[in-house]
């Protein structure tokens, strides 16, 4: 087995480049940036092991993997609304303020029947009623610029560390939902 110079540099570009594909797959959804700008990942390596987080804004977890809703959707590891909560969900729908400067910036302005402006707050109410029934569309901006980038690791680093893509993504998604799961 070939050693490696700096396995910390394979690492760093391994992130670098997971992190600038998702930013760019983010880019192309048309969304906010600020999911894009919490992007972050460390890399720690030791004699023995090595460490990769990815961090990202709370909601962002679910963007890329998808949830449920109460109605129809599609979610790739099973995460539901619900009505009553349990193993996995997340309770009630979504709080209407969440999508209020998401409102503003795509220009969302509705009248109702007699022509005038739908209130705000009563557009927020229907779009989380709306994402509550129908769920969140799995995007995958995080997920395939990981698997892609993680094909391209060098054989001999994943065999020396042991690094199995799916155990190392369940790690960090695992790591994510630990922490999520105080908001859920």
């Amino acid at each position: 087995m070939a050693e490696f110079e700096n396995i910390q540099d394979l690492l760093n570009d391994f992130r670098s480049n997971v992190i600038r594909e998702a930013k760019k797959n983010l880019s192309s959804q048309n969304t906010s940036g600020k999911l894009s700008r919490s992007l972050s990942s460390v890399v720690k390596e030791s004699k023995n092991s090595i460490q990769i987080s990815f961090e990202m804004e709370d909601y962002g977890f679910f963007q890329d993997r998808g949830v449920k809703g109460v109605k129809s959707g599609k979610s790739l590891d099973g995460y539901r609304y619900t009505r009553r909560g349990g193993a996995g969900s997340s309770k009630g729908m979504p709080p209407p303020s969440a999508f209020d400067k998401w409102n503003v910036k795509k220009g969302i302005a509705p009248r109702d029947k007699k022509g005038k402006f739908i209130k705000r707050k009563s557009l927020n109410f229907l779009i989380a009623r709306s994402v509550f029934e129908k769920g969140i569309k799995p995007t995958l901006f995080f997920t395939k610029p990981f698997e892609k980038f993680y094909k391209r690791l060098p054989d001999e680093l994943v065999e020396k560390y042991g690094l199995d893509m799916e155990k190392l993504f369940n790690q960090i998604t695992d790591e994510n939902f630990k922490r999520l799961s105080k908001w859920i």
